[in-house]
C-alpha cells in the first residue's frame, strides 16, 4: 500500500512538472510571436518612408519634401504622414494586412520620428520607428529600429 501511495505521489509530481514546464512554454511562445510582429511593424515603419524618398526622387522633387522633423503615425495606404495621435494599430485577418484603417484592433502602437540631425541640416534624416505594446501580464515591450537616410542623389 505504502509503495502505491508513493508510485501515486511521483507520478502526480511529475505530472505537475510537465503541465508547468507546457504552460511556461505556451506564455513564452506568445511573448517571441508579439515580439516577431513588433519588428516587421517597425521595420515596415522605415520602409514606408523609404519607399516616400524614392517617390519624391522619382517625381524629381527635393528628396525630403514633405518629411519634415517630427513624430508620425505611418500606414502603407497613406501616401503622407499623419500627426501621431497613439492609435492602435490594426489586423485584417482577411488580407493578413495590418493598418489603421480596418481591421481588429491589436495590442501594438507605432510612432515613426523624423530628425535632421547635426550641421548640414536637410542632407541627413534619422528616422526612428518605435512600436511599443503591452502583453497580457501587463509587460511593457518596445521595440526601436533607426536608420540613416542622405541625399546622394
Amino acid at each position: 500500500m505504502v509503495e502505491a501511495m508513493l508510485a501515486i505521489t511521483i507520478a502526480v509530481i511529475g505530472l505537475l512538472g510537465i503541465f508547468s514546464l507546457v504552460s511556461r512554454s505556451l506564455s513564452l511562445n506568445r511573448v517571441v510571436l508579439d515580439r516577431y510582429i513588433g519588428t516587421y511593424l517597425a521595420a515596415e515603419g522605415i520602409e514606408i518612408v523609404k519607399n516616400m524618398i524614392d517617390a519624391n526622387v522619382i517625381q524629381a522633387k527635393p528628396w525630403n519634401v514633405d518629411l519634415a522633423s517630427g513624430s508620425y503615425e505611418v500606414d502603407y495606404n497613406d501616401s503622407t504622414l499623419q500627426p501621431g495621435s497613439n492609435r492602435f494599430i490594426s489586423h485584417d485577418s482577411a488580407s493578413g494586412f495590418y493598418s489603421y484603417d480596418s481591421g481588429e484592433p491589436t495590442r501594438f502602437k507605432r510612432s515613426v520620428t523624423i530628425e535632421y540631425p547635426g550641421a548640414g541640416a536637410g542632407e541627413k534624416m534619422k528616422v526612428n520607428s518605435v512600436v511599443k505594446w503591452t502583453t497580457r501580464g501587463g509587460g511593457n515591450f518596445e521595440v526601436n529600429l533607426e536608420d540613416h537616410f542622405f541625399n546622394w542623389r
